[in-house]
């Protein structure tokens, strides 16, 4: 059979470059983001070789630049923006023509496409003479919680001949480094859910001594209307867990069908919350009870074992802060966890041993963690994090014990004192 060729004029597009600089002031923006943007750009001039900072987002893939940059995360975005920020030197925008005004809080100067084509010309204008930038990218995804770049989008910048390095440090310095004032809010936080965690055992005592039904999920809706009282929010609800159900890490008990809380029985709870005000910092931390007089030896001994683990941890940072060394996350993980396995429960300890924290409970700064990922960011002073080991004997019970440390220059510190010791007998 005979096949005709069909000829198909093609329509070449005539790329159109759109230049928006040539007369505007070289630093528009807000004064609140001018002074962001100063202040990002010193922090660059302290990094040998680095060239900028580009940052790249679509449809909120990269909630990173939001908060980074002071950009509201409410701005409705559709297409794709790229911003560049230069060691020294005017900043740069590339926006797509429908949506221009999606970064007219930040100064600099912008350059405008429609076509992919465009976009690519804009990036590769934008980006001429620039040998190494930094993006929200983790090499090997080692760090995921700061690889919010497509593999696509690093290709693309990667085409124009720049190295692309990671950003982790810097989005540390400028998201999980605190205030004086978001100090005070986390300080305030601690001691009020340390004062929490009393007023839970002392309602688990007294509905026991009057008989009256209390399950896991009653007990975490008291915690909530606690904290509601001492003027505290949260993100999501405490962790209540009786005994076996403590051994699920990372339970949630439900309104109907949770575990009533009995005579005998191991309570754990862990509970998180901030003060309500703008700009507001967690504390989070997580206590044992018995319901009965004496602690049983065995739930004794493995919390004996946590608490060691925990106190290692922090004693090691304690030491090396005060000597000038702020060491990594994952050099805290394996002080903690060596404690554990050299124990005998290395396989029960389910998860790395703490998390940054900050306006998220879950912060965007160093984890205390080389085993779920292998995090070798140092830890910085006026930062904060968790230190929580845990073992998790499956159809048993787990313990978890959790304290919060903030590093000043030269001090490791923790707040909500006391810390918990030994496992709290609620029954007196």
């Amino acid at each position: 059979m005979a096949h005709s060729t069909m000829l198909i004029p093609v329509r070449h597009r005539r790329l159109t470059v759109s230049w928006r600089d040539d007369k505007m002031p070289a630093m528009s923006g807000s004064p609140i983001h001018r002074r962001r943007v100063e202040e990002i750009q010193q922090t660059l001039c302290d990094q040998p070789g680095l060239d900028g900072w580009l940052f790249y987002d679509f449809r909120g893939s990269d909630p990173l630049a939001y908060r980074v940059l002071h950009i509201d995360p409410a701005t409705h975005v559709t297409r794709r923006w790229y911003y560049w920020l230069p060691t020294c030197g005017t900043p740069m925008k590339l926006l797509h023509r429908i949506e221009p005004h999606v970064l007219d809080c930040l100064p600099g100067a912008t350059l405008s496409y429609v076509s992919w084509e465009e976009q690519k010309a804009c990036l590769g204008r934008i980006l001429a003479g620039v040998r190494r930038a930094a993006m929200q990218y983790s090499p090997l995804n080692a760090i995921p919680y700061l690889s919010r770049v497509d593999a696509g989008t690093i290709e693309l910048v990667r085409s124009f001949g720049v190295e692309v390095v990671t950003s982790a440090d810097l989005v540390q310095r400028f998201e999980a480094v605190w205030n004086d004032q978001q100090l005070d809010s986390h300080r305030a936080a601690a001691a009020a859910l340390r004062r929490i965690v009393d007023e839970a055992f002392d309602h688990v005592r007294t509905s026991i001594e009057r008989s009256v039904s209390l399950t896991e999920y009653g007990l975490q809706q008291f915690i909530l209307s606690r904290m509601r009282v001492h003027g505290l929010v949260t993100a999501s609800p405490p962790i209540v867990a009786v005994d076996e159900h403590s051994a699920d890490p990372h339970y949630t008990p439900e309104p109907t069908g949770s575990a009533e809380i009995r005579r005998g029985g191991l309570v754990l709870i862990d509970l998180w919350a901030k003060q309500s005000q703008p700009g507001a910092v967690y504390a989070d931390i997580t206590w044992t009870g018995y319901v009965g007089e004496r602690v049983p030896a065995r739930p004794r001994g493995i919390f004996e074992i946590v608490r060691r683990a925990r106190d290692e941890a922090l004693s090691f940072v304690q030491r090396h802060v005060a000597a000038g060394r702020f060491p990594c996350g994952a050099e805290v993980d394996d002080v903690c966890r060596q404690v554990v396995r050299d124990a005998g429960y290395g396989e029960q300890f389910l998860h790395r041993t703490g998390h940054s924290i900050g306006e998220d409970v879950h912060g965007n700064g160093a984890n205390i963690d080389n085993l779920e990922t292998q995090d070798t960011r140092r830890l910085l002073p006026r930062t904060c994090f968790s230190i929580e080991p845990g073992i998790y004997l499956a159809g048993e019970f787990g313990i978890r014990s959790e304290l919060d440390v903030y590093l000043s220059d030269r001090k490791a510190m923790v707040f909500g004192q006391p810390v918990q010791t030994e496992i709290v007998p609620i029954l007196r």
